[in-house]
């Protein structure tokens, strides 16, 4: 169920997918954001650990800088993938 964005269309159904069209793919962009939002979070909380100071004197703008400079991080990690893993699926593996 790997369902195709409407940006372009192919004669062929058989053709083989460029890593670009890969990047079209819906499923693609829901696995790459699904990583993006663990990633955010992950980054999160290990900061919030590594600072072991009550919550509520916690630098909450430079927090959510860096879990959303991970997130990024993490999309372009997924984009780079596109022709390494299976097809449509941001992973590595």
């Amino acid at each position: 169920m790997n369902e195709q964005l409407v940006l372009f269309s192919s004669e062929d159904p058989n053709e083989s997918r460029t890593p670009m069209s890969q990047l079209l793919t819906t499923n693609f962009w829901k696995l790459a954001l699904e990583r993006a939002v663990k990633t955010s979070a992950q980054t999160a909380v290990s900061l919030i650990g590594a600072d072991a100071v009550d919550v509520l004197s916690l630098d909450w703008s430079q927090l959510a800088s860096v879990s959303a400079g991970a997130a990024f991080l993490s999309v372009l990690t997924s984009i780079g993938s596109a022709r390494v893993g299976e097809e449509g699926d941001p992973s590595l593996v």
